[in-house]
């Protein structure tokens, strides 16, 4: 995947998951330093969409 689409949130939400479970990543900081993108502004825009990420989980949802 070469971009994330960044403003389509259930799709975004879903090739996060995606990544995280098929273990391309090994956690939300290496996807955020792959595209370049601050983990901080990335969560917030989740949150505003009803998304929390689970350390524990290693998912949003």
């Amino acid at each position: 995947m070469d971009t994330l689409p960044i403003n389509d949130i259930p799709m975004l939400v879903s090739a996060i998951n995606f990544l995280l479970r098929d273990k391309l990543f090994d956690n939300l900081d290496e996807i955020c330093e792959h595209y370049d993108l601050q983990r901080n502004e990335l969560e917030q825009k989740m949150k505003e969409n009803g998304f929390e990420y689970s350390e524990e989980l290693k998912k949003f949802w």
